[in-house]
């Protein structure tokens, strides 16, 4: 049977993307509407379905998407008895933004921006300064957070305005740059044990008439990353986030509200070649690409000077069948970095973008040994990765 040529290949249509619903219903949406409701100025309460609260308290779990918990009620029975909660009592999602992946989503929670505007727009990015990639999770290497990202945060701006306000996580993270330029304001508070964790978050929501908790859970996504959504592993994280969760809910002091979230979902991606493209294997894909930033399912990719419409057909040819693959005027015209895009974030986002439809990554086997070792991976604007819980205990 004779091989399909490139005039067969169909590329998807870039307006069949689920675009984040920045502005009515994403992660950033969420601390603007709810020191709106504690008369903080400045901010307006954009997820509607929220009512307010004199105490709030947001518990992020990172790497439990919306379809992971639905698909797992043994494991989770008190997350699950909370699905209805969710939204408001909607039943619904939020969206994490674009890329899923925790820097660019924890700076959107922190800020209240879209990744537009805070300029985390993903895993790792070109800094157009040194013209090197810049991990901004690990910010490696080293650059000037408050350049970087100059926005105040959520929590600065509720503790100027007289809000109780506090952070309560691992201490490793109290000093590191994305903890400054996207959580910072108010007192931090690092516990080790999540059972401490939950323990103090509930004594610090009661420490002041209106009250702005932030606590943090890190391991479902690493046992996700390393053995997949749904290894013994996994569940056995899932098992214990979800005593977590109850623990913190029974103890929360009146006029409370402790919204349960995460920063993305995650797939099992297969190994084989099929699924795993292999970037260092690839010449065609490497053809005048001077970078390869993002991770496997949100790719950031920079061209050399003069490349980039070249880069851009063929990466669709080759690619635009499993991935929404668009430049970057075209992906932010899309809105996939939501509504604006700040100056200083324009040559962040790659010359292409390419963010996965199917069950496949873009792996680099060489640069990135041990990203392209994942099993679970996320990044993209499929339901799986993008649509996160919003679960609502109230006092």
């Amino acid at each position: 049977m004779a091989l399909p040529s490139w005039d067969d290949v169909q590329p998807l249509a870039l307006d069949t993307a689920p675009v984040p619903a920045y502005g009515t219903g994403s992660l950033a949406d969420l601390l603007p509407t709810l020191v709106a409701h504690q008369g903080v100025d400045g901010f307006a309460p954009a997820i509607p379905e929220l009512a307010p609260a004199d105490r709030n308290c947001v518990f992020l779990i990172d790497g439990l998407g919306w379809e992971q918990l639905k698909a797992h009620p043994t494991e989770a029975p008190f997350l699950t008895s909370l699905l209805q909660s969710s939204r408001g009592g909607t039943g619904r999602p939020v969206t994490a933004g674009f890329p899923a992946t925790t820097a660019t989503s924890l700076a959107s929670v922190g800020t209240g921006l879209p990744p537009g505007a805070h300029g985390l727009p993903g895993y790792a990015v070109r800094n157009p300064a040194t013209g090197e990639l810049m991990n901004q999770l690990r910010w490696n290497p080293w650059t000037d957070p408050h350049a970087w990202q100059p926005y105040p945060t959520v929590f600065q701006r509720a503790h100027e305005a007289g809000v109780h306000t506090a952070q309560v996580s691992s201490p490793t993270f109290e000093h590191t740059p994305l903890t400054k330029i996207a959580l910072s304001g108010g007192t931090f508070r690092g516990r080790l044990s999540g059972e401490d964790r939950m323990d103090l978050a509930a004594k610090q929501l009661g420490a002041g008439d209106r009250s702005l908790v932030y606590t943090y859970y890190a391991e479902v996504d690493g046992k996700g990353h390393r053995f997949g959504v749904d290894s013994d592993a996994w569940r056995g994280q899932l098992m214990y986030v979800d005593r977590l969760v109850q623990r913190l809910a029974e103890q929360l002091p009146p006029r409370s509200a402790l919204y349960v979230t995460a920063d993305h979902g995650m797939i099992d991606i297969p190994f084989d070649d099929a699924s795993r493209v292999d970037f260092d294997e690839d010449w065609e894909l490497r053809a005048g690409v001077a970078l390869l930033g993002g991770e496997g399912r949100a790719r950031h990719v920079y061209a050399v000077p003069g490349a980039a419409n070249d880069v851009l057909t063929v990466w669709r040819e080759v690619l635009g069948e499993q991935f929404w693959v668009a430049g970057r005027d075209e992906a932010i015209a899309a809105g996939w970095f939501g509504p604006h895009i700040d100056q200083r974030v324009y040559e962040r986002i790659g010359d292409v973008v390419a963010a996965a439809h199917d069950d496949v990554a873009i792996i680099a086997s060489e640069r990135e040994p041990k990203e392209s070792a994942l099993v679970g991976m996320h990044g993209s604007m499929t339901p799986v990765e993008q649509l996160v819980p919003l679960l609502e205990v109230r006092s």
